[in-house]
This record gives structure tokens, C-alpha cells and sequence, in this order.
């Protein structure tokens, strides 16, 4: 295993990039979205980080970077649209460099809403959705159907939320008992969680 910190230009200005290279025969790429940036969301999110680093157990090049404005990006906070143009952006670099790799999307929070803007365009072999920030921005309808890991407790973004988002859609929803947004202390699980979804 490889990890590469690197900066590419992007649509606002410069974007920085982590990625964990598994040095084998690639899976796939795995793309992570971090939380909202105006909120402290950056890509050293311990939820991001342990979605990146299963989605590398897992095989694949797993890419996480920083939003408009965090760390050392470039550009100002765009509400979702310049963040998911980046994202884009992004995903084109890395096909053009790894070639036609199958993808995963996944996002935390506000990253979730993000990747759920993303997967309309690149359409994803998987799309994992962490508190995705329902009912807090238009999250759009997505297919196919997503992992979908929420908190019972989340105090950001209730359950009943999602519920109400996944349900027309027929999600299913894997929903940690006694948990808050931010999972505290359910890393572990989380990772379990997408191990034994995307293993196969």
C-alpha cells in the first residue's frame, strides 16, 4: 500500500488530494466526500478516513480530497454545486490516469448530499451514503440502491429524515442503535458495515 498526497487544478483553483493505492490490481476507484466545510468538514474526518481506508482494504484506489476552501484548496464554500463540480473534475483525472475502472462514491453528511449530485452523472457501481444530509439540501433520488448508514440518535440529521428521503425510493436503511451523527465510538462498526456490503 501507497499513500500519495498530491494538488491537481481544478475548476476554482487548486484541489488537494489523498489516496491510498493498494499496489495490486485494482478493484476499482473509490471516491469520499467529507462533511460540511463551514462546520469543521475537512477529508481528515475519522468517518472519512475509515470509508477510505476499507474501501483500500477492499482493493480499490481509495481518493478522498478536500472542498473549496479546506486545507489547501483553492475557492470559496458553493453551497454543493462547485463542490460537486470538483468532484467531477476530479473523477475524470482519475479515469483518465487509471482508465475504466468500475466506481464507488460514498460521502459523510454533507458529503453524502454531494456524491448523491455526483452519482446522476457518473452513475456508480456502488454509492454509499453515511448521515447523508437529507431535508438539510435537495439531496436528489439515486439508484442504484445505496448503502445507507444512519445514526438512531443523529442530532444533525434525524432518522426519521432519511427515513422519509429513502422510503419512496425503496433504500434500505442500516441504522447503528444509540448513535449521534458523528459516531462516536462506531467507527469500527461503520467499517464492518461496508466490508461485508462491498466484499463481493
Amino acid at each position: 500500500m501507497e499513500q500519495h498526497r498530491f494538488e491537481i487544478q481544478g475548476p476554482a483553483g487548486r484541489i488537494e488530494v489523498h489516496a491510498y493505492d493498494p499496489g495490486q490490481k485494482k478493484r476499482g476507484i473509490a471516491l469520499v466526500a467529507h462533511p460540511h466545510p463551514l462546520f469543521g468538514g475537512t477529508m481528515e474526518n475519522k468517518v472519512v478516513q475509515t470509508l477510505a481506508k476499507s474501501f483500500l482494504e477492499l482493493g480499490y484506489l481509495s481518493v478522498r480530497f478536500n472542498f473549496r476552501g479546506v486545507g489547501k484548496s483553492e475557492g470559496i464554500h458553493d453551497s454543493g454545486e462547485g463542490e460537486t463540480s470538483d468532484a467531477l473534475f476530479l473523477l475524470e483525472y482519475l479515469q483518465e490516469r487509471e482508465g475504466s475502472l468500475p466506481l464507488v462514491l460514498a460521502g459523510f453528511s454533507f458529503g453524502g448530499y454531494v456524491q448523491a449530485k455526483v452519482a446522476a452523472v457518473k452513475k456508480p457501481e456502488r454509492l454509499v451514503l453515511v448521515a447523508p444530509a437529507v431535508k438539510k439540501f435537495e439531496v436528489p433520488a439515486v439508484e442504484p440502491s445505496p448503502l445507507l448508514i444512519h445514526g438512531e440518535e443523529d442530532e444533525v440529521i434525524p432518522l426519521q429524515d432519511l427515513f422519509d428521503w429513502a422510503r419512496p425510493q425503496g433504500h434500505a436503511v442500516t441504522v447503528l442503535p444509540g448513535t449521534g451523527h458523528f459516531f462516536h465510538g462506531k467507527l469500527t462498526q461503520i467499517k464492518q458495515i461496508v466490508m461485508n456490503n462491498l466484499k463481493d
